[in-house]
């Protein structure tokens, strides 16, 4: 399996989650072993993709420099980044934020097939965990464990009457990504909104980018696209979150109430011993089932 960028240049524009204001995002090819690279088009900064870029996990994945200039809202991109296989990539913004869509990953999977795949000349590596890494706050976890497959198993339990105790397990595959999680939504609790509005946050957010809900129901007239679209959502979180390691990552996930905070740890503890990992590549894997599930 070789390493991938995109065939041409494509962009969108979409309205930010925490402005409320109209992001331009363009997705430029870049050739062999650049990464994954974010650039501010307004600030002329350049940011690669790495944990060590990481400034802030609060409410969303945010890279760059408080100083500087920063993006934030980087999951939901890079979950579909993650899940087409996507090694090398220039991304422009004009603005502190990525644009939100429609609070999933689909809208960016629909520009990555605009944009189509490209194969370069040099073989895909990806981090193979060697070693159970786990980051834990009380009863929270998120875990990564060696696996000659890659899957994402995530629980949550929230004291609400929709949601409750509810998980998915995810065994990764380009196709079943597409299928089973790209179309779930980022959630917001109507009372939270109220207040992040007041202090200007959240000033985009609207029932055509999100699940509302109040404390009873569903407010999206709608309804959900999954029974259990709020975990498969979380997901969809944790894989954006890994790819902040700039690579596919071969082992398996596992989570109890993660966050993009844990998610973050556990990038950060993963990479910064050796020993827990190993960046091999993908044609020297033992199982050749990883490679198909990019097909």
């Amino acid at each position: 399996m070789q390493q991938r960028t995109i065939k041409k240049p494509v962009e969108v524009v979409g309205i930010g989650l925490h402005k409320g204001e109209p992001i331009k995002l363009r997705l430029e090819p870049l050739g062999i072993d650049a990464g994954i690279v974010f650039y501010r088009e307004d600030l002329a900064l350049n940011i690669p993709l790495s944990p060590t870029s990481v400034i802030d996990t609060r409410m969303a994945t945010v890279i760059g420099d408080k100083e500087k200039g920063y993006i934030s809202t980087i999951e939901h991109f890079l979950s579909a980044v993650y899940a087409y296989g996507i090694d090398n990539m220039r991304v422009v913004v004009n603005g502190n934020e990525m644009p939100i869509m429609d609070g999933s990953s689909i809208s960016f999977c629909l520009l990555l097939d605009e944009a189509g795949i490209e194969e370069l000349d040099a073989p895909k590596k990806i981090l193979r965990v060697k070693k159970v890494i786990e980051v834990q706050d009380g009863d929270k976890f998120v875990r990564l464990t060696p696996s000659q497959n890659a899957s994402f198993d995530f629980r949550i339990k929230f004291e609400h009457p929709v949601i409750g105790e509810q998980g998915e397990k995810f065994i990764f595959s380009t196709p079943a990504f597409v299928d089973e999680i790209a179309r779930a939504r980022t959630f917001g609790f109507a009372k939270d909104i109220q207040y992040l509005q007041s202090q200007n946050l959240a000033l985009g957010a609207s029932l055509q980018n999100a699940i509302g809900l109040d404390d009873h129901k569903v407010l999206n007239p709608e309804g959900l696209r999954f029974d259990n679209e709020f975990a498969r959502h979380k997901i969809l979180d944790a894989m954006g979150d890994m790819m902040v390691s700039g690579y596919n990552i071969l082992g398996n996930y596992e989570a109890f109430a993660g966050s993009h905070h844990l998610n973050y740890q556990l990038t950060t503890k993963l990479l910064e011993d050796s020993k827990n990992y190993e960046l091999v590549a993908v044609e020297t894997l033992q199982s050749r089932e990883f490679a198909k599930s990019f097909a």
